[in-house]
């Protein structure tokens, strides 16, 4: 009776187990179109953790790197108004995937004097 039991038990337990399903996590994307932002350099400006000076957006606050865009296209980053010495605003769209921003345009936003 006793064995008859811990079978019993053992069923429902590998049956529960067997039932568990496995998902991958969902990448979270949030889109933004048409949203003025920061834009400078991730390392120098926004204190990011990186290898190297990176192209970086900070949407509602929160710094992201970008993709599909390089630092030096704006312009030289080391220059005396570049992304490594300045702080810009630039009007993106695109979308935030796994902590990234995916640029699909990006267009400066001239300063006012």
């Amino acid at each position: 009776m006793k064995n008859l039991v811990l079978a019993l038990f053992f069923c429902v337990f590998a049956y529960g187990a067997h039932a568990q399903t496995t998902s991958k996590k969902v990448a979270a994307t949030k889109v933004v179109n048409k949203q003025v932002v920061e834009i400078a350099c991730g390392e120098c400006q926004f204190k990011m953790k990186g290898k190297d000076c990176e192209l970086a957006v900070k949407i509602d606050g929160k710094p992201y790197f970008v993709d599909g865009k390089n630092i030096d296209d704006f312009g030289d980053a080391h220059g005396e108004h570049g992304f490594c010495n300045a702080v810009s605003k630039a009007e993106v769209s695109g979308e935030i995937v796994n902590n990234r921003f995916k640029a699909k345009e990006i267009k400066l936003v001239p300063s006012k004097k």
